[in-house]
């Protein structure tokens, strides 16, 4: 009984802390700590452990414009390799941009050449509003058995960048690979100083392939040289990665300017009258335009002036409603509006009401001649009905402005948005410019009746389509969205086809984008399509955005679009290539033809 109780009193021993004596100050508290207590072969992991008060700081590997890292020495004969250092805080006063270290912080060493007692004296600058230098004294036995502090010392949070990184001699750091929908914020820590102007801004960009930071270049910054250091990735979330990076050499990356944008902006907007989707809301206008045939200029310049600020309107709500969205954190894109049953369902009765008048189906007191209403006094809800209307249809050009406005600043967006809003307004608005243009028409006469019926047609098929749209949205029975012989997208099927070498092709759709609908019918679903896909063994994964994914959103920006359709066809070797919106089955068998075949003709993995 007495060797048991000897032994509980011993347990303690077997764990005992092995921690040096503490100096403490109002300001912080420091002690010298240990992986372990018995050194293997002389060495030993040890570690300079801060607990900081609040408001109270130290400072990083490279300190910054200000301040100095801390530092310590072993009595000989045991001697100290250098400080692991955790990620670094950013700290901005004034023109003073320091890198620094707060809370609870272990600085972990190597030590050789320790005996049965670590000695060591260690400086360091503690700041808040004033720095205090500090210095003591530390004795750290090492008596053997496991150490109760061996648990604060956790892998590195630092970890190696899976990006390529570049840096140009205009100071331009840019990384392949992050997108905005990966990264919300970014700032680059040189190792060494001198490198670049810490206190400066860093404005984040995003490119085509990745990502880039504009660093200001400092006095020893040497162009054509290697930079280092660590940049810290933080996410919407607020959940921040710290890469260890290596940039190599090389030039600033392509930035497409903000006018170019503009100009595509305002050619999708444009194209998008063309498009099916708008086809019944320009056939109100058109009954409006006839009806202008011999007025005033005046009044023809109201009408499309009135269409034009509804156009413009409808944009700029989307817009700033999809960035307020997306800043909070939500998962959606171009079109999201059409991922709600509620709002599909209240389209679709203004369609059929729309429809049914011009149709002359009912002569209802107080809702009769909407029709005539809408076209006569309702240019501006017209082009809000437009707008609405139009989303579903990607045009050319569309898709990339829409994700380049998302990654641009608010105002550079909102000038994208509107840009889009010209573009569709356009050939409305020539008669604002050039009223003269609707004395082509006839003046108004029995001949109107007949042409408002015959409008009704699109009208009722836009009815009838946006009922199947929600049908498919709320009846988990419908038929999916699928090619023959496709499979559903999902990025672990992605990943595996690929890691087994297989060709895949993405079809990122909905029910509601009409552009999608036609692309299927028209060049996917067709005989040639599906042999080309059969000879090559290529995987169909299609991913149904009906419905609000995230993870398909997440996918959607990741390929530098915020919409569909997108069509990525990923080779059996080599990089992917994203498809032109508009698809003709020559340029499907054209990428699939092109690509190098399977190194071996293996079924894939689940396949």
């Amino acid at each position: 009984m007495r060797l048991f109780l000897l032994l509980f009193l011993l347990l303690p021993s077997l764990a005992r802390a092995a921690t040096s004596n503490v100096a403490t100050t109002p300001r912080d508290t420091v002690s010298l700590i240990s992986a372990t207590n018995s050194p293997a072969n002389g060495s030993i992991t040890l570690g300079l452990r801060f607990q900081l008060a609040p408001g109270w700081h130290i400072y990083w590997s490279n300190p910054g414009d200000a301040g100095l890292a801390p530092q310590i020495t072993l009595d000989p004969p045991a001697s100290a390799g250098p400080f692991s250092f955790p990620p670094p805080e950013f700290l901005l006063q004034g023109p003073v941009g320091a890198y620094v270290l707060s809370g609870d912080v272990l600085l972990p060493f190597t030590a050789t050449g320790v005996g049965g007692t670590a000695a060591a004296t260690a400086t360091w600058l503690v700041c808040s509003d004033i720095c205090v230098p500090e210095h003591a004294s530390f004795s750290l036995a090492l008596t053997g058995g496991r150490s109760a502090e061996a648990a604060l010392f956790t892998p590195s949070k630092i970890v190696a960048s899976p990006f390529s990184a570049k840096i140009a001699p205009d100071g331009t750091l840019s990384l392949a690979g992050p997108t905005s929908a990966q990264v919300r914020s970014a700032r680059f820590f040189p190792y060494f100083p001198g490198s670049v102007v810490n206190a400066a801004a860093q404005p984040l960009t995003f490119t085509v392939d990745g990502l880039a930071l504009q660093l200001t270049t400092a006095p020893g910054f040497k162009p054509g040289q290697k930079l280092t250091g660590i940049i810290e990735l933080t996410d919407k979330s607020g959940a921040m990665q710290a890469l260890d990076l290596t940039a190599i050499p090389g030039v600033a990356p392509s930035r497409t300017p903000l006018a170019v944008w503009l100009g595509f902006a305002f050619l999708g907007g444009l194209i998008l009258n063309l498009m099916p989707c708008v086809f019944p809301i320009l056939a109100i206008k058109a009954l409006a335009i006839a009806r202008l045939g011999g007025h005033a200029g005046a009044k023809v310049r109201r009408e499309a002036l009135g269409y034009a600020a509804g156009v413009l309107a409808a944009f700029l709500v989307l817009g700033v409603a999809l960035l307020l969205f997306r800043a909070a954190g939500a998962e959606i894109g171009w079109g999201f509006q059409f991922q709600s049953p509620i709002f599909v369902a209240v389209i679709a009765a203004i369609i059929l009401a729309i429809a049914l008048n011009l149709a002359g189906v009912f002569e209802i007191s107080g809702f009769a001649n909407f029709g005539n209403v809408l076209a006569q006094r309702g240019s501006f809800f017209t082009g809000l009905l437009a707008v609405v209307a139009a989303t579903p249809c990607t045009a050319p050009f569309m898709g990339g402005a829409v994700a380049a406005a998302l990654a641009a600043p608010p105002a550079a967006a909102l000038g994208i948005f509107c840009a889009l809003g010209l573009g569709l307004a356009a050939p409305v608005l020539l008669l604002a410019i050039i009223p003269a243009i609707a004395g082509v028409f006839p003046r108004p006469g029995a001949w109107m009746r007949y042409l408002q019926r015959a409008l009704s047609i699109p009208m009722f098929a836009t009815f009838l389509w946006l009922g199947w749209v929600l049908v498919h949205e709320t009846t988990a029975s419908a038929a999916p969205l699928t090619l023959r012989g496709a499979e559903p997208f999902s990025e672990s099927r992605l990943d595996t086809l690929r890691a087994a070498g297989q060709p895949v092709f993405i079809d990122m759709t909905a029910a509601w984008c009409v552009t999608c609908l036609v692309n299927e019918r028209s060049s996917l679903d067709t005989p040639e399509v599906q042999s080309a896909f059969a000879a090559g063994h290529v995987h169909v994964l299609v991913g149904d955005w009906t419905n609000r994914d995230p993870v398909i959103t997440v996918f959607l920006q990741a390929n530098h679009r915020d919409g569909v359709p997108l069509y990525v066809f990923y080779p059996a070797r080599g990089g992917s290539r994203i498809l032109p919106q508009i698809l003709t089955p020559g340029l499907v068998i054209a990428a699939i033809s092109a690509a190098p075949p399977p190194l071996a003709q293996t079924p894939a993995p689940g396949g």
